[in-house]
């Protein structure tokens, strides 16, 4: 057999049959089909590489048994009615372990009503509660000088600055009827701080982390501190309808950002038009594991968000203290995310796919345009001889 008898075998196989071109027939319906389709076929081709190389992501339940782990809480408030001297970040646990005044990655940066930055932000210490032995111990340490507690103290104790006067009177759960006129507070310029308690705006942001289990974490005014194991704020010399709780949570999370995690109450901002409210936000924490196609891994958390709110009042009965007060409680489930490389024979499939596809449909648009023009055009003939 010769080759040309080769070659005239294998053409009986051709699948697709050649026209002459002096039968082809060009129309501008069928340009404009052939534009449009390799246009959506272009897009869908756009999108099914993205598809392609973002990766595959599944999600498994089980139950959480992970332990020993902290919880880290980053967080970004403003509170623009209230000066950053008069406010204080509490924490603690359903374990017993209460931390006050959690500044040790907390800044505080005082802004002016517009929300300009007055000065740099400043980072303090981690503070717990004073107790009356700690006091006198603290308040006894300069021996040059010894300040009045007007009072309030105990025998050969010494009040050396207006904190200390302060702590002398809650002790004795007296009520200190005008601050400006303790020497100590005068010293330092205390009258000043009145001033600008309600004219400046306050930015506290950070992170903190606490032990991973239920708790609470709350920004309220005044000096924090435990009588008989009760946690409470001095607000004086102010009463707590002075204060103006409104706020605005820039941001809010628990744990580190992993891709598609969302922060549900990002960017929300309240405002009430009362003094001494209570704002109350509950979390459900969901713990979240993230697996990356390398092998990585990160532990984080998402998770959902309730809020209520009340105006604090003895008149109605209703209980509590003016602040922005945060209780979070642990889900005993996990959510695992886990990273997968695409199929590239999976992504070859649904190109093929797209071009014959959009091709066929096309083709068949094609035909029944034309189609349907000729026979439009012979009934107007056919019309017009008649």
């Amino acid at each position: 057999m010769s080759s040309a008898d080769i070659v005239s075998a294998l053409r009986k196989f051709d699948a697709y049959p050649k026209t002459l071109d002096d039968f082809r027939i060009k129309t501008f319906g069928g340009a404009t089909v052939t534009i449009l389709s390799g246009i959506i076929m272009t897009l869908l081709f756009v999108s099914e590489l993205q598809a392609y190389l973002s990766p595959d992501v599944s999600e498994e339940l089980f139950v959480d048994t992970s332990r020993g782990t902290k919880l880290r809480i980053n967080l970004d408030i403003i509170i623009p009615s209230i000066s950053c001297e008069f406010l204080v970040l509490d924490a603690m646990d359903t374990s017993g372990e209460q931390h006050l005044h959690i500044e040790h990655n907390i800044y505080k940066r005082r802004l002016d009503k517009s929300g300009n930055p007055v000065e740099e932000p400043r980072k303090e210490d981690l503070g717990a509660t004073i107790t009356g032995a700690q006091f006198s111990q603290d308040t006894n340490t300069t021996k040059e000088t010894c300040g009045s507690c007007y009072g309030a103290g105990g025998p050969n104790e010494c009040c050396n600055t207006c904190e200390a006067v302060k702590q002398a009177y809650r002790r004795k759960q007296w009520a200190i009827d005008k601050l400006q006129d303790v020497k100590q507070c005068q010293v330092e310029n205390y009258s000043d701080k009145l001033k600008t308690a309600f004219t400046e705006a306050c930015q506290i942001y950070g992170y903190m982390e606490v032990n991973r289990v239920g708790g609470s974490f709350h920004i309220a005014p005044g000096q924090s501190f435990s009588i008989n194991h009760v946690h409470v704020h001095d607000v004086q010399p102010f009463s707590s309808s002075n204060f103006n709780t409104s706020h605005r949570i820039t941001h809010l999370s628990f744990g580190k950002n992993i891709p598609g995690k969302t922060n549900p109450i990002d960017g929300t901002e309240v405002v009430t038009h009362e003094g001494s409210t209570m704002f109350q936000y509950y979390v459900k924490i969901v713990p979240t594991t993230y697996v990356s196609k390398d092998n990585t891994i990160l532990l984080t958390n998402q998770f959902s968000v309730t809020r209520h709110q009340k105006v604090i009042s003895t008149i109605s009965g209703e209980s509590g203290m003016p602040g922005i007060f945060f209780n979070y409680e642990l889900a005993p489930m996990m959510v695992k995310y886990t990273e997968r490389e695409r199929s590239f024979g999976h992504f070859a499939t649904n190109v093929c796919a797209i071009i014959g596809g959009v091709f066929t449909v096309a083709g068949l648009i094609d035909s029944l345009l034309y189609h349907s023009y000729k026979a439009i055009q012979k009934k107007i003939e056919l019309g017009k001889v008649n």
